[in-house]
């Protein structure tokens, strides 16, 4: 009886490992994220073959309603009365399998109205990386991300 209980524990976790294996490399980015500075959360998804992220959370000022925040800095008039919380602020990344990276994409920085280049990656301690930068990447900034649940 013993030996039947170990055996489909054994059969369930493997089952549960190889389910969990189905989820295709390029999508270990997708999920939630919290900054390393804990001011915020993005959700990064999949949309027609490239992945975005889109704020769910943050705190800048808490005087001030989270729900409240506009993209005032905007460069394109017609977009400065959106909301802060849900905007996308990266898209367009594509992941390179050689690289096992997700290139090509732009982030945009609300706070100063400003887009850049963006590449990202996971290290091997199971944080993202983001660098935003300026055509090249050794000149730039990234942020860094832990998983939530």
């Amino acid at each position: 009886m013993m030996l039947k209980s170990l055996v489909f524990v054994f059969f369930i976790l493997g089952g549960l490992r190889s389910s969990a294996s189905m989820v295709p490399e390029s999508d270990r980015i997708c999920g939630k994220w919290l900054a390393a500075e804990k001011n915020l959360i993005v959700q990064v998804y999949k949309e027609g073959g490239q992945y975005r992220a889109k704020i769910i959370w943050f705190s800048d000022d808490p005087s001030y309603p989270m729900n409240e925040w506009r993209d005032s800095c905007n460069p394109d008039p017609a977009l400065r009365t959106r909301k802060v919380l849900g905007m996308d602020v990266l898209r367009d990344l594509k992941y390179d399998e050689s690289s096992n990276t997700w290139e090509e994409g732009m982030i945009y920085d609300a706070k100063h109205g400003r887009e850049w280049n963006a590449s990202v990656y996971i290290d091997r301690n199971g944080l993202l990386k983001v660098k935003g930068y300026w055509h090249f990447k050794f000149i730039g900034r990234t942020l860094v991300f832990k998983r939530v649940p």
